[in-house]
């Protein structure tokens, strides 16, 4: 049986106002963090002590996305647009005016960004010229909260406050399937590392898992969490993902066969006191990061161990 050592590592602290993302960047031991106060902070996981400040924007930042091609950080400045972030120089290089709502998430695939809004927009970017390329907006302007990117397959799936999740054409950012998948709004999802399952997380505290290849029959379905499962994220080989909610946990799962294996809390590892919004699971050392309305990222240690007794 597999045991799973779960050890707190470090509490990052510095932002004035709930941290609502987090993101990688191409050095592993480089992660980023934005929050309600506008600040885009970037911390050393070899030495956690303090952060460095990237930007500071007027408005909350809801969306972060590290671009691995440009190796420029893009954050979602809500009521505004997109800022494109040098983090190595610590200097804004370009943005666009996109939005006169809030900006829920940001993907990328290739030179482009796919932007989630409060609007019920989902805007694509090129990234290099800095144009809008492509829009879809839903007639009943429900929020976009979320957006998966699938590789393989060249789709864009969004997940919706009108608890439905729409699958696009990356291409041209045409319908291929919608379907309406919890009972509230969707607010996380992430295809696995073969693009062969979408995992959706929702306000109604379900988990669930779609396959991809039964034009996204429902394969799996969890109530994993007490409240609304706000983010998940996958382990760096893939063989376990961790999802976090407004219950104040951050839970992790076997993704095979999506089998509950440790629940991290306040009581059990002096876990956080309020929601907790966005998990990092990080190439350094396997370290998870999980960020929360404490207004602290919390550093843990993740370790597996085959139980012989």
């Amino acid at each position: 049986m597999l045991k799973v050592q779960v050890d707190k590592l470090h509490t990052l602290t510095g932002h004035n106002q709930s941290v609502y993302a987090l993101q990688p960047s191409s050095k592993l031991n480089v992660v980023f963090s934005a929050a309600g106060d506008g600040m885009v902070a970037m911390w050393d996981l070899e030495q956690p002590e303090s952060g460095h400040l990237v930007a500071r924007l007027s408005n909350s930042i809801y969306a972060l996305h590290f671009h691995q091609p440009s190796n420029l950080l893009i954050a979602g400045h809500n009521y505004d647009g997109i800022h494109l972030l040098d983090w190595e120089e610590r200097k804004e290089v370009g943005s666009l005016q996109l939005t006169g709502a809030a900006i829920f998430d940001i993907q990328s695939l290739g030179q482009y960004l796919f932007i989630a809004t409060g609007d019920g927009t989902l805007i694509k970017v090129d990234c290099r010229s800095l144009t809008i390329v492509g829009t879809k907006q839903l007639l009943s302007q429900k929020s976009a909260r979320t957006i998966a990117v699938n590789a393989h397959t060249g789709e864009v799936a969004v997940g919706y406050s009108d608890h439905f999740i729409r699958v696009y054409s990356a291409d041209d950012l045409s319908l291929i399937r919608e379907w309406r998948a919890h009972q509230n709004s969707v607010f996380t999802l992430r295809y696995d590392a073969a693009g062969t399952r979408l995992f959706s997380g929702s306000r109604d505290a379900r988990l669930k898992a779609w396959n991809v290849q039964s034009k996204y029959g429902l394969q799996q379905e969890v109530i994993a969490h007490l409240y609304a499962i706000n983010h998940l994220d996958l382990s760096p080989d893939g063989k376990h993902f961790v999802t976090c909610s407004m219950d104040r946990s951050v839970k992790v799962w076997g993704t095979d066969e999506m089998r509950l294996l440790k629940v991290i809390d306040r009581a059990r590892h002096a876990g956080h006191g309020t929601s907790v919004n966005k998990v990092l699971w990080t190439s350094f050392h396997q370290q998870l990061l999980s960020a929360s309305d404490d207004r602290t990222i919390s550093v843990w240690n993740i370790n597996f161990e085959n139980d012989l007794l």
